[in-house]
């Protein structure tokens, strides 16, 4: 059979075929791909030595899916798990056009299922991961047919910059088992009137800046799927996200409410109210402090945070008022309120990744939404990240606009110094990642030292924030060597980090992976490798480590030196809502990580998430 007959059957909805087609894309990476057709639901099992990459592997298959239009095939389902596993590690389901109503709906089939006996069988070529005829030996778990969206459409004036396609907009569900309810006994929730997850993260076509062209050949039989294979190989900008679209929420979003408060106990996590002042400084090293500053400056930092979208149709909540509601009691007290933003703020209707649709991760918040950070408490917004060109430079400069004049700070321009002064203490922030064009790069070390020097002039305590590292569970681990992920150079964390300290900086503080990471005391000061997520109303995925997350609670001198922390656990809802969480899970987590990655440096995180200087 030749090529051009498999792509033929590909597009006649041959599940086999458009397996063959897939695997050739992902074949680089050691993915093999085998699919079955039930109910007018594809069925795609993506197996590896290692967990297939979950929105990247699915981006794959749905845009592969939408090149191909094959008439038969209304959704897909796509599992993924390391070879010799039976259960899969993931599910992602996505409806690619809406069903007629003689159409069946999604099934939660087995991938067992074999495919249509009408169709020829197609004879694979040597060398490639074939698909058995027999059905395929996995265990499955049930998987929830989506809700439709019922959105308008998003208003577009006559005459745009920009030409938009047409494209069917898939809708995903990420599967997640819920967890049982925590004891009684544990963290008391504290009451409060008013709560609220791409998978590699796509960053715009930015000016000046040309993309990569794509390294993976895999023939004339897949030129279908070239773009794609280019998006996940080689595009500098066009990343996936480690995102999965969350199931459509109802009329009433299922936000957590908060209750009357649990019993307390006498370890527990202390609200701004009662949290413990620490006294780690001798009588000598408190006499030293001048009188008219503090004898230590608080920061309470979060990582990645996207409040919904209205791109490229609403999943926006009910009630905004909501979403930091059972986190709120917990991210006050501190001096200075620090999270990364990774959406945009604005109402600009072009985004730079085309049309939207697919599974093209543009995020798009509204401008009102800056109200509710502010009212949290949130000093500072980093936006130098992969989605802060989302919608073009009017969207940046809109999101820099609609932050700062709701009386925060944002950073992220390249070559700015954001300061704020509290106490009569001078703090400067820096933002960095690895787009060069608009944000300060953590790849250009030289230039990255000479703003720092230039921030220590002026500034008390320099604070870099960086958006860098993999993505995902298989990138928790700190290595002192640069990560790419899918073909992206996201920096040397490691060396990137102690050279600011060695420039200057005091305070370290990482996100991007969308994990937690350890955390590393160098020459005094404190290194957080990763904040993980914090906040990703239906956009983020949250499954597994992905949901556990942390407000880190930092006490420096005035100079910027170590004093204390604290690991204030979070855990995330399958909508990508904060909460407490009661179990500790993330400081267990992030204590084992140091440990092993850092199994010589000087802090100490015992099992209530408090960070303390090993005594020498």
């Amino acid at each position: 059979m030749s090529q051009q007959d498999i792509l033929n059957l590909a597009k006649e909805g041959d599940a086999r075929a458009i397996a063959f087609l897939i695997g050739q894309a992902l074949q680089t990476f050691g993915v093999t791909a085998k699919g079955s057709l039930e109910n007018a639901t594809l069925h795609l099992l993506l197996e590896a030595e290692k967990l297939p990459a979950e929105e990247a592997c699915l981006r794959v298959a749905v845009k592969g899916l939408q090149r191909l239009q094959p008439n038969n095939i209304y959704g897909v389902t796509v599992y993924g798990r390391r070879e010799g596993e039976q259960l899969p590690a993931w599910t992602q389901t996505v409806e690619l056009k809406q069903r007629s109503s003689c159409t069946p709906a999604t099934a939660a089939a087995p991938v067992s299922a074999a495919a249509p006996a009408t169709v020829a069988p197609v004879k694979i070529p040597v060398g490639v991961a074939t698909v058995p005829t027999a059905p395929i030996p996995v265990i499955l778990p049930k998987v929830e047919t989506p809700q439709n969206i019922t959105t308008p459409p998003i208003q577009i004036p006559e005459k745009s910059p920009r030409k938009s396609y047409r494209i069917p907009t898939p809708k995903p569900t990420n599967q997640r088992k819920k967890k049982p309810s925590p004891p009684p006994d544990r963290i008391p929730t504290p009451t409060f009137t008013n709560q609220h997850q791409p998978k590699p993260s796509p960053l715009p076509d930015l000016p000046r800046r040309k993309t990569k062209k794509s390294w993976l050949s895999v023939g004339t039989l897949s030129l279908i799927f070239v773009p794609i294979a280019g998006f996940v190989l080689g595009s500098q900008f066009n990343k996936s996200s480690n995102t999965a679209t969350i199931n459509n929420v109802t009329s009433k979003p299922a936000v957590q409410k908060v209750g009357a408060a649990k019993p307390s106990r006498k370890e527990s996590i202390p609200t701004s109210a009662s949290a413990a002042k620490p006294g780690s400084q001798s009588p000598s090293q408190a006499a030293k402090i001048p009188a008219n500053l503090p004898a230590t400056v608080s920061i309470k930092a979060v990582g990645d945070m996207i409040p919904g979208t209205n791109f490229p149709y609403n999943k926006l909540p009910e009630n905004k008022e909501r979403l930091f509601e059972s986190v709120k009691p917990y991210l006050q007290g501190a001096d200075i309120l620090f999270g990364n933003f990774e959406s945009t703020m604005t109402d600009y209707p072009y985004s730079s990744k085309g049309g939207g649709g697919g599974m093209l991760f543009a995020f798009r918040t509204p401008p009102s939404y800056a109200k509710i950070f502010k009212d949290v408490g949130f000093d500072i917004l980093n936006v130098a990240n992969n989605h802060s060109y989302d919608f073009n430079e009017q969207g940046f400069k809109d999101t820099i606009k609609n932050i700062d004049s709701n009386g925060m700070k944002a950073v992220g321009k390249r070559d700015q110094i954001v300061y704020q002064n509290v106490k009569g203490v001078n703090v400067a922030f820096i933002g960095f990642s690895n787009y060069g064009e608009v944000h300060n790069s953590l790849l250009e070390l030289k230039a990255g030292t000479e703003v720092v020097k230039k921030a220590k002039q002026k500034a008390d305590i320099v604070v870099i924030s960086v958006h860098a590292g993999a993505e995902g569970t298989g990138a928790q681990n700190v290595n002192n060597r640069n990560e790419f992920f899918y073909g992206e150079n996201r920096g040397n964390m490691v060396l990137f980090s102690r050279t600011m300290i060695d420039a200057g900086a005091d305070l370290i503080l990482g996100h991007g992976p969308h994990v937690t990471r350890a955390v590393e005391l160098y020459k005094g000061k404190l290194i957080a490798y990763s904040l993980g997520n914090f906040m990703g109303y239906r956009t983020l995925s949250t499954a597994g480590a992905l949901g556990q997350s942390l407000i880190l609670d930092v006490k420096m001198t005035p100079k910027g030196d170590f004093v204390s922390g604290k690991i204030i656990p979070i855990e995330l809802s399958s909508q990508g809502i904060p909460s407490v969480d009661d179990d500790f899970r993330s400081v267990g987590l992030i204590r084992r990580l140091t440990k092993s990655d850092f199994p010589n440096t000087g802090l100490t995180i015992d099992d209530k998430g408090q960070i303390l200087k090993k005594s020498k």
